[in-house]
């Protein structure tokens, strides 16, 4: 993995992050950060701009915390009015009690330039057990190499943590990009970057062991 001062870039599948919050000397007041950001994907040509929609990816996470409770977030599950503020319980999660998770909003194709956001109130981590951030393309064809995503993680005090999804050719539409685990003390990030063929594949492939219907925004 490449690593400098200010960025932690986890390069290759199964490379993995520690962070070790023991020695801090004051705890974690800030939010913790989970961006996706991508380009919209290129379109060659008068006939790529008449019939080619811009890739709309969507960033969302299982989360499970140390009680059992385990559930997923993402624009779709709070499509519809289901989503809220951060300080109540919605199906866009919440942050000022557990799940202490919360999703920022539905950024349909990047528009804003920052792409999309989970945070973590860091008052949970000794509540939270573990999180897989995904990614899926909810309109567009499954045109991965043209999206140059990134999923950066952003614990303050702490290196940034990257993880590129590179020039993967891939058809199927949903990738599972990051598992976090927590501890009380401790925070790791591991690169997974694999891909399935929906949400309920995902979870099959990783045993979150979740029921799935079929949903639109």
């Amino acid at each position: 993995m490449a690593i400098n001062l200010e960025k932690i870039t986890l390069e290759k599948k199964g490379d993995s992050h520690f962070i070790d919050l023991s020695k801090k000397g004051n705890p974690i007041t800030q939010e913790i950060n989970i961006n996706l950001n991508w380009s919209k994907g290129t379109k060659k040509g008068i006939f790529g701009s008449l019939f080619s929609k811009d890739i709309d990816l969507d960033l969302g996470c299982f989360y499970e915390l140390n009680n059992g409770e385990k559930t997923v977030i993402d624009g779709l599950q709070f499509s519809g009015g289901r989503g809220g503020s951060k300080d109540r319980l919605t199906r866009q999660g919440r942050y000022v009690a557990e799940p202490w998770i919360w999703h920022t909003g539905d950024d349909r194709g990047a528009s804003s330039g920052s792409g999309e956001n989970i945070i973590v109130n860091p008052a949970g981590l000794k509540d939270l057990k573990r999180m897989v951030i995904y990614c899926f393309i909810y309109e567009g064809a499954a045109r991965w190499q043209e999206t140059n995503g990134v999923v950066t993680v952003k614990v303050p005090g702490n290196a940034e943590i990257e993880v590129q999804m590179g020039a993967q050719s891939s058809h199927n539409k949903f990738c599972a990009i990051a598992e976090i685990l927590f501890s009380q003390n401790s925070i790791t990030v591991r690169k997974l970057v694999t891909f399935h063929t929906s949400h309920g594949d995902c979870d099959k492939a990783y045993r979150w062991g979740m029921q799935w219907t079929a949903g639109s925004k």
